[in-house]
């Protein structure tokens, strides 16, 4: 994965007030912190930081170019807030990466194929614990369900990892689970049951009444 250069301008306005101005002049108020350093807070273009992250992903690298300081910082996004109404960025934490240094990211696993007939496919989770070098991040995962019966398990160890990634959770750790589905029949009795027991319901109610 490539990083990405943004600009950004320094933050002086803090609480709600001053992150709901930030966001009005078209900028996500952000925080960038890690390596020891004291936390600096920042402000990203929020149309820049939206196409970035929907190009990367979730672990793009950032090149951060701040107003008024001395040489760029790498960082990478540790947590977004969004707006799930206005599906805007309220705010964004960055930790600061070095280059040649290895960090711990979740990245997304996308379940591909069809399992056998007559079975369900439960996701488990829907990414997995990753190490890797912080500017050969992995975007994504594709694991193969085609054929799998009732009974079988994706777990970790079924994912093929990249060179110089490696896991972050036990090999065991599931992801995925196919058990076997309802036939038209079992689900036909279940209602019937249903029915059944709602009606027997209804007459203890109205014994009780008399």
């Amino acid at each position: 994965m490539s990083e990405v250069k943004i600009s950004a301008e320094p933050r002086t306005e803090f609480g709600k007030g001053g992150a709901r101005r930030t966001r009005r002049a078209g900028l996500v108020p952000a925080v960038l912190y890690g390596h020891g350093e004291k936390p600096v807070h920042i402000a990203l273009p929020a149309r820049e930081f939206a196409a970035a992250i929907r190009h990367g992903g979730l672990n793009t690298v950032f090149t951060i170019d701040i107003a008024g300081a001395s040489g760029a910082t790498l960082a990478l996004p540790k947590a977004i807030q969004r707006d799930p109404i206005k599906d805007t960025y309220e705010h964004v934490d960055l930790i600061i990466v070095k280059r040649g240094e290895k960090v711990q990211v979740d990245v997304p696993v996308t379940l591909v194929g069809e399992a056998a007939r007559n079975t369900l496919v439960v996701n488990e989770s829907n990414t997995l614990a990753v190490v890797a070098e912080a500017m050969h991040l992995p975007s994504g995962f594709e694991v193969s369900i085609e054929g799998l019966e009732a009974g079988a398990q994706v777990t970790a160890a079924d994912v093929q990892l990249p060179s110089g990634t490696e896991l972050a959770v036990e090999p065991d750790f599931v992801l995925a689970i196919v058990s076997q589905a309802q036939t038209a029949e079992q689900l036909e009795g279940d209602t019937a049951e249903g029915g059944e027991e709602a009606a027997e319901g209804g007459e203890e109610a109205a014994s009780t009444e008399e």
